[in-house]
């Protein structure tokens, strides 16, 4: 049986920056493009050129290798002729492969939002496909709107994706844009529209998730015939965001449903990086990947309870849809106080430590994770403190360095300028092969000051440190009043791409924090080494 190829349009570097809070570089946009070209997308759209300089920037140069470069922008406008106007002339002139033009197909936004009569935005859209056809360009449009103006005047909705077709456009996009339609409508319209005389093979689909259905809808869209998907990576986008392709994908290719009828240019193989694809994203953002993402998430494949653990060691089949591998991440059997002994063993054989089950060390381990677990640890969100842990019960951590004391001192004063300025400084003093080191540092708060103290001089593990960043910071306060236990959770990540999380509890925060900071210099280091031990095998 031949399968029907399912074409991937990422519009992260256009619709996905206008997020709240996300705005790109042009060194940004080169970086992201380069991820969505290796990855294997079929078309990469970059932005707006014309609109503002950093999109015009990008466009100066073609930014990928493999994946269609689109340039994305308004049809000319109504009153003047295609090569009068100034913004097609600009989309023309973009080093990009495509132009991808937005388009309005609702009646009402024709009226209130280009002033034009109907037949003009018809025109519009006509001529601006010949315009790109006849430079070179695949021409597509993205019907703006579809959805809501096919349930206010089909005849015009319709209209306005037949005039893109027969000018000649490659796809014919239906846009949710504002997210408010449901999959079983998306069904209804793709279906007549289909009826109507364009191809599913020339149709695509862009949804929004103003409903939490971006992702159902566009597989509801597929199912009726589409054969182009728009969407952006973990679906940022304005609003609730855009279909979110880092969970489109997986489904289309692992899930027998679509992958019997269906094909991507996105390999197996390839779908192993995506969780990688997926946080080098995050990261770039500056921001902490989404636990519960779907298939990428640290908890897609994370099971709490004892009985579930034991069920997965037998059969993983138990509870998971599919394998972690295929999507390049790792199954997680969470220790806490609510699981047993298959929990424990599970997770030390995921990293690498092998105890047996009548081993009186493990029980030692239990009755310790769940006697700090009272007093406020959560080693199922702190998994390098957990190895730590798990790896001195049983013997086998290392004393890199011993911290024999520190201070942390908070000022507020005025500077040579009159100007009123907090100022946080931290000393450490560090044993490292017997021999005590101290070291001072300014911060931006307490616990800046005490990471760059600490970090400062470790000695001969100085240069191991070099890629460990700090991603993110929280504190919870366990119970009420100025006297209150409080945990810090510290997410930490080099340059490899691993991503660790420690955790501190104390009656004060600076201790937490302190605790937290020097289990991950300690993970580390302890990674380093089995790194080292892993490639001389």
């Amino acid at each position: 049986m031949t399968r029907e190829r399912i074409y991937l349009f990422d519009t992260t570097l256009r619709d996905g920056q206008q997020t709240p809070g996300v705005d790109f570089s042009v060194e940004d946009k080169i970086a992201i493009a380069g991820l969505l070209d290796e990855f294997g997308f079929d078309y990469v759209e970059g932005g707006y050129p014309g609109a503002n300089p950093t999109d015009t920037a990008f466009f100066e140069k073609k930014r990928t290798k493999s994946a269609t470069f689109v340039a994305f922008g308004m049809t000319k406008r109504a009153g003047i002729s295609a090569s009068n106007d100034p913004g097609l002339a600009t989309l023309l002139q973009a080093k990009s492969d495509a132009i991808c033009f937005v388009a309005k197909s609702w009646d009402y936004h024709v009226r209130v939002a280009l002033g034009c009569t109907n037949q003009e935005n018809l025109e519009s859209i006509h001529e601006s496909v010949l315009a790109a056809k006849n430079a070179g360009k695949e021409p597509m449009v993205d019907c703006e709107h579809f959805f809501d103006g096919f349930k206010a005047n089909p005849e015009y909705a319709l209209a306005c994706a037949k005039t893109a077709y027969e000018a000649g456009a490659r796809w014919v996009v239906l846009c949710d844009t504002n997210g408010g339609t449901l999959p079983s409508e998306i069904r209804d319209i793709v279906g007549k529209v289909i009826a109507s005389g364009i191809p599913g093979a020339n149709l695509g689909i862009h949804a929004h998730d103003d409903t939490g259905q971006a992702i159902a809808n566009s597989l509801a869209a597929v199912e009726a015939g589409v054969r182009q998907v728009q969407g952006t990576l973990n679906g940022i986008g304005e609003r609730c965001g855009n279909a979110n392709l880092i969970s489109i994908l997986p489904t289309l290719v692992l899930k027998p449903v679509y992958a019997d009828r269906f094909e991507t240019r996105i390999t197996p193989e390839k779908l192993e990086g995506i969780s990688r694809l997926s946080h080098s994203f995050d990261e770039l953002l500056n921001r902490a990947p989404e636990q519960q993402a779907p298939y990428v998430g640290a908890s897609a494949f994370a099971t709490k309870a004892g009985i579930h653990a034991s069920a997965i060691l037998k059969e993983p089949e138990t509870y998971e849809h599919v394998p972690p591998e295929s999507v390049g991440n790792i199954r997680k059997v969470m220790v806490s106080d609510q699981g047993g002994k298959s929990n424990f063993i599970a997770e030390l054989k995921r990293r690498g430590i092998s105890v047996a089950k009548d081993d009186p060390r493990l029980d030692t381990l239990i009755a310790l994770v769940k006697e700090r677990e009272a007093q406020g640890y959560a080693y199922e969100g702190a998994d390098a403190s957990f190895d730590l842990l798990a790896r001195r019960t049983l013997g086998t951590v290392p004393e890199f360095f011993r911290v024999s004391a520190f201070r942390c001192m908070v000022e507020r004063r005025f500077d040579a300028n009159g100007h009123l300025k907090t100022v946080s400084e931290a000393i450490v003093k560090v044993v490292v092969d017997g021999e005590e080191k101290m070291s001072v540092a300014e911060g931006d708060g307490p616990v800046n000051a005490l990471d760059i103290a600490l970090r400062k001089d470790l000695g001969k593990f100085q240069d191991e440190i070099a890629d460990l960043s700090l991603s993110d910071f929280k504190v919870r306060i366990l119970n009420g009043g100025t006297e209150a236990i409080t945990r810090v959770l510290i997410e930490s990540h080099d340059a490899t791409g691993a991503r660790w999380s420690t955790v501190g509890v104390s009656e004060n925060i600076i201790d937490a924090s302190f605790q937290a900071l020097m289990d991950s210099i300690v993970f580390k280091l302890v990674k380093n080494r089995e790194a080292v031990a892993v490639a001389a095998e």
